[in-house]
């Protein structure tokens, strides 16, 4: 059996693959077993919107529209970027009342799940 480690979007995982010989029948796969996870290192806030409230995309995907800009006020749930993501759309909102304080992304830019593409001063 040999072991491997795979990262994949971030996330480490180990695997053992079993070789098997010609003609054998695959094993039942069993539950995975959990890693302990490595904390993330923390996101650098830009100039200007430290303290802010991050706003952190919740998937991988691209920007297809950036909806605010720096010094709108918004209020909760105000649309701030579309990501589109596997063909959809996705509006990501505001997540309180305050003031843009940065947006870090641009059209067509590629953002990863937790990639801050914006931060509010509340």
């Amino acid at each position: 059996m040999k072991r491997y480690s795979i990262t994949v979007n971030g996330n480490a995982y180990d695997v053992s693959v079993e070789e098997l010989e010609a003609g054998a029948e695959a094993p039942a796969a069993a539950a995975p077993a959990p890693k302990a996870a490595k904390p993330a290192a923390p996101k650098a806030a830009p100039a200007g919107a430290q303290g802010g409230i991050k706003v952190e995309a919740p998937m991988p995907g691209t920007v297809v529209d950036v909806k605010a800009k720096v010094g709108d006020k918004v209020k909760n749930g105000d649309d701030i970027v579309i990501v589109e993501a596997m063909k959809m759309e996705n509006a990501i909102p505001a997540p309180c009342e305050g003031t843009i304080a940065s947006i870090n992304v641009s059209k067509g830019d590629s953002v990863n799940t937790g990639t801050v593409i914006a931060t509010i001063n509340a």
